[in-house]
């Protein structure tokens, strides 16, 4: 099996497992929020260092893939960035590392 397809793969599980538990939270809570799950996601110190964790991975992730999406040409590479925070990383690094492969595909067909 190709390997933007193992991305591809993941992107879509990163979607699902994400989106399951906003889901039961939307579902669960009847004040429920943006604000309100930011809140409980921040109410104790597994979840604040959770919160850090991520933060780290996605300026890391952005610093990184930014240049790599421009270098490569990768079209509309820019509409990871509000994706990564509507949808979640889990979706968009993997997903950007699928387009990734299919751009570097298209390098070697060439």
């Amino acid at each position: 099996m190709k390997r933007k397809y193992i991305f591809l793969f993941i992107s879509l599980l990163g979607i699902c497992y994400t989106w399951y538990y906003n889901i039961q939270y939307f579902s669960f809570y009847e004040e429920a929020s943006f604000l309100h799950f930011f809140e409980l996601a921040q109410s104790n110190f597994a979840g604040k260092s959770f919160g850090a964790d991520l933060t780290i991975v996605v300026l890391t992730f952005f610093v990184w893939y930014i240049n790599d999406a421009r270098k490569l040409k990768i079209k509309a590479w820019w509409v990871l960035i509000p994706l990564t925070f509507l949808i979640a990383v889990a979706f968009t690094f993997p997903f950007y590392l699928y387009l990734r492969e299919c751009s570097l595909e298209k390098t070697r067909e060439q």
